[in-house]
This record gives structure tokens, sequence and C-alpha cells, in this order.
């Protein structure tokens, strides 16, 4: 995971989104600001602008950091403040995070992951050879157990997701991919090619 500036909303989100759930909350008596009876009834009004979150956040997931393609149905919307604690936050722009389904998934209803919009550079840090995560050592202890946390709870460190990021590597070593692929690609593996001064 690496930092990932939050995107404005598009300019029809409140049409699309907000004034109707906001609508749907008022109409059945649910306060905005408590968490649902039932967050299963919630509209989905989210969907609406999901190829806009997707186009916003350029195809990668927000956790993975990795791009998937639109037309593999693999994007959904993750409520980062989920949305059974905040019946409003189900409707707003600000709590979304672009997350591929496993991911999504794998969050549920927790909250004890770190934001992908609030971390700090370099909290973790990658094995380029084996795709092993973890978190940076030179953290303040607080934020390192936070960082663990946060592999352990999104399995970020399962031996799939360290193949796929070693493989990523791999082909930029070897040349298979330009810099600016990889980039594109797995921005978090090009980060720490960067940041391990391997470009």
């Amino acid at each position: 995971m690496i930092p990932v500036t939050p995107q404005p909303e598009p300019i029809d989100f409140d049409a699309k989104v907000r004034t109707p759930g906001l609508r749907w909350l008022r109409h059945h008596g649910i306060d905005p600001s408590l968490p649902p009876p039932d967050p299963k009834q919630l509209p989905a009004y989210w969907r609406n602008v999901q190829i806009d979150l997707w186009r916003a956040y350029a195809g990668v997931c927000a956790y993975l950091c990795i791009y998937f393609e639109w037309p593999s149905g693999a994007s959904s919307t993750d409520h980062f403040i989920a949305k059974s604690r905040l019946a409003n936050q189900a409707y707003e722009w600000s709590n979304y995070r672009l997350s591929c389904l496993g991911m999504n998934r794998n969050k549920g209803n927790f909250d004890d992951i770190l934001d992908p919009f609030d971390i700090q550079p370099n909290t973790f840090t990658l094995n380029l050879a084996s795709g092993r995560i973890a978190a940076n050592p030179a953290l303040p202890p607080a934020d390192q157990a936070m960082a663990e946390a946060t592999i352990r709870r999104l399995k970020l460190d399962t031996p799939e997701t360290n193949r796929m990021r070693a493989d990523h590597y791999t082909l930029y070593s070897m040349g298979e991919v330009s810099a600016t692929y990889l980039q594109r690609r797995s921005p978090f593996v090009w980060y720490e090619v960067h940041r391990q001064g391997l470009l």
C-alpha cells in the first residue's frame, strides 16, 4: 500500500448519489449520523458512480496497488468507514476507496487498517525478489503495529500476492516492461523500485 491522493467527486455525484441517498434515509426515519438498522437495505446509489471512481483512480486498487481492467468486473467501491457504522457515509465520495473485490472482501466492516488517503510515504516496504511486504521497521512502534495489522487484515502477504509482485518486478528487471508501464500497472512495485534506486 502506498499513499493515494483523494480525487474530486464527479460533478453529478450529488444528484446521482448523495441527494437520493440522504432522501431515502430521511424517508425511512434513519438518522444519517447513526448506524442504520439494516445496512443491507441501503440503496446502492454508489454504483451509479462506480466507473467514475475507477477512472478517477486510474483503475488502481487503493489497497493492493495494482491496475485492473474495468471489463473484468473486479471493481468495487469500498466504504472506508463502513456503511454499517454511519448511514450517511454510504453516500459520500470522500469515503470511497477504489478496491478490487478480493481486498474489499478482506476488509469487510473492519476499521483496523490504515487509510491509503492518510498513510505516510514508506509506511510499507517491499522485498522485490520475493514480493513480500512488511511494515517499515523505522516506524514508531504504534504506527508499525497498525501497518502490520493492515497487512494481516487485508491479507497483503499471501503467497499469491507476493508472487504477483515479484513477477511484476521480474518483468521490469528483465527489460520486458518499461518503468512507465510498471508505474501504471503495479504502482507499489514501481514505488519500491524507485525508493531502492533501481530505476
